[in-house]
């Protein structure tokens, strides 16, 4: 590097040479040479082969559940789903959310790719743009919810809810069994006076008598039965309802991952199985998972079906009756088309 100190025509006369302007020189070459080096390295980095893991990112199923949802809590704890997915370079990440409107907004920003919510929650999220697809459903479960009163109320028919006050979740399944229980007894929702409150908050409003009716889903309404004494004024049997169940996804997922659902589907059957022939073990395992007795959760158990299939057009027309019925008591701002939100190809 003696040669950069040599005398340079720029560097003044000779014998007087200009340090300065030396430097600068070795300054201008180094920094070349970074530059240089640095793109050189840059190159290599690219033309290096990227691990597929690190590309993309570890594939994962996120699923979105409540605390209520029994089997998917199941499932959860004993970590079957992971087992089956595995082998199809699939995670699991659960996501809980408050209830069903909540979820379904998880599933329309992105949070999660897959959720299982009651007959309510998506016609109120279609109704609001929301993208989603339903892919699959758990047979009628119409005792597993109801119209609660206390077990001193006065209150004998559904009739008799006419001027009073009546605590829901509002966009709930229970919003639905309201509706046509209120119907059946020659009602309209105007003849009442419909109080939203939360589960949480429903069941302080109800305990403390500020309403005086609570319309509830299991096992809320198991562990209001178990506790307070409160009896079951009306619930879905009898043709009212069928209380469905319902797995839905963002439409690109489903469409994408066919080996995934197939897998969802076959780990909720399988373990839909063994907890309906061991409904006490079942309740023993998810009872402190919810924060709840497990007598609470063995009754709520008996009175749910999980057995998943995909989506039938009976199914989806008994769905489209429920958003007609909404749009008609202006519930959602517009009419809707159930059968535009169903995946046509099934596992």
């Amino acid at each position: 590097m003696s040669e950069l100190f040599q005398h340079h025509p720029d560097a003044g006369p000779a014998g007087t040479s200009s340090v300065p302007s030396r430097l600068s020189h070795l300054r201008r070459w180094a920094l070349g040479a970074l530059v240089f080096l640095i793109a050189a390295f840059g190159l290599a980095l690219l033309l290096l082969p990227v691990p597929e893991a690190h590309a993309q990112g570890k594939a994962e199923l996120r699923i979105g559940y409540q605390k209520s949802a029994s089997l998917f809590v199941l499932q959860k704890a004993q970590g079957t789903l992971e087992k089956k997915l595995a082998p199809l370079g699939f995670g699991v990440k659960w996501v809980e959310f408050p209830a069903g409107p909540q979820l379904l907004e998880g599933l329309n920003v992105g949070a999660v790719d897959v959720g299982y919510v009651g007959e309510a929650p998506p016609i109120f999220a279609q109704a609001a743009g929301a993208q989603f697809v339903y892919f699959g459903f758990d047979p009628a479960a119409p005792r597993a919810e109801a119209i609660l009163v206390t077990k001193d109320s006065p209150i004998r028919s559904v009739a008799d809810l006419k001027g009073k006050k009546v605590a829901l979740n509002k966009g709930s399944n229970v919003h639905y069994l309201l509706v046509k229980q209120l119907e059946k007894h020659g009602l309209k929702i105007t003849d009442i006076t419909p109080v939203y409150l939360a589960p949480a908050d429903g069941r302080a409003a109800f305990e403390s008598k500020n309403v005086d009716a609570w319309v509830i889903w299991d096992p809320f309404q198991a562990a209001a039965e178990k506790a307070t004494g409160a009896r079951v004024l009306a619930d879905g049997t009898g043709g009212v309802v069928n209380n469905y169940q319902y797995y839905l996804g963002a439409r690109h997922f489903v469409n994408k991952n066919p080996k995934v659902i197939e897998a969802l589907f076959a780990d909720s059957v399988a373990q839909g199985i063994w907890l309906k022939k061991n409904l006490r073990q079942a309740a023993e395992l998810i009872a402190p998972l919810q924060g709840l007795p497990v007598e609470v959760v063995e009754l709520a158990l008996q009175r749910y079906e999980f057995n998943v299939k995909p989506i039938t057009a009976a199914v989806a027309a008994d769905q489209q009756k429920i958003a007609d019925t909404f749009f008609d008591l202006k519930l959602i701002p517009k009419a809707i088309r159930v059968s535009e939100a169903v995946v046509v190809s099934q596992p």
